[in-house]
């Protein structure tokens, strides 16, 4: 919409822009009212070279020219009189088409100008209030799910098997999804987690388990983070808390 309205008044731009408005007078063409204009002039021009023409004649008939000398002056200053009218006349013509080129010219002008009035007049009744989008939160919910892939590729280098060195989320999301229980005490954080119905999975997940007791990762208030399997993680957490002690 914008776009639009930017097109529109740049060609509305050039040049000073109507008054006419929709309902407004028009123009009357140059060739309705200089046609019959032009007759007085041309008759006007054509009066004054006759009158000069019998001056001349009569100024001839004085000096007692003969008869057929006195004609052949007459037909020759006829002939000089029509030419210089018809001369006269061609420039009145060539004017007056130039004056009907230039008349269509402004009226097609003042057509498109009025055309473009009318659609940006259209566009402003039809267009409607555009708002900026706050995508802050979506920005932060992008960056928060960049660090948990991060965290859980980290893991899944450090802690799983070799078997899940390529591993996507479609095939870890199990293991962090499995439903569990925290048991928080002074020095540590125990996660014990609910057995896998799969007996590969339960192995896998016994080895998780055992990588993270071997590396014992601290959190970062400085507790050790305790990772077991609900069932066998009693007798385990015991014996952790006998080395512990």
């Amino acid at each position: 919409m914008a776009k639009r309205r930017a097109t529109l008044e740049r060609r509305a731009a050039p040049g000073q822009r109507p008054a006419v408005g929709r309902a407004g007078p028009r123009p009357v063409p140059a060739g309705a009212a200089a046609r019959p204009s032009t007759r007085a002039p041309r008759q006007g021009a054509r009066d004054e070279l006759d009158r000069a023409l019998n001056q001349r004649i009569w100024a001839l008939e004085a000096q007692g020219v003969p008869e057929h000398q006195l004609r052949a002056e007459t037909k020759a200053l006829q002939r000089t009189a029509d030419a210089e009218i018809d001369h006269l006349w061609a420039g009145v013509e060539q004017a007056h088409d130039t004056s009907n080129r230039e008349f269509r010219k402004v009226e097609q002008y003042c057509r498109q100008q009025r055309d473009l009035l009318r659609a940006l007049e259209d566009l402003a009744a039809s267009e409607r209030t555009m708002y900026a989008l706050d995508n802050a939160k979506d920005q932060v919910m992008t960056v928060c799910k960049v660090v948990l892939t991060n965290l859980v590729m980290w893991a899944r280098d450090q802690f799983f098997p070799a078997s899940y060195a390529h591993a996507t989320w479609v095939r870890l999301a199990p293991f962090f999804q499995l439903p569990g229980r925290i048991v928080a005490r002074s020095d540590q954080v125990c996660v014990e987690l609910r057995p896998f119905n799969d007996r590969q999975l339960n192995r896998d997940l016994a080895e998780v388990c055992a990588r993270v007791r071997a590396a014992r990762p601290r959190l970062p208030d400085g507790r050790r983070l305790v990772l077991a399997v609900r069932g066998a993680s009693h007798a385990t957490l015991d014996a952790q808390g006998r080395l512990v002690a």
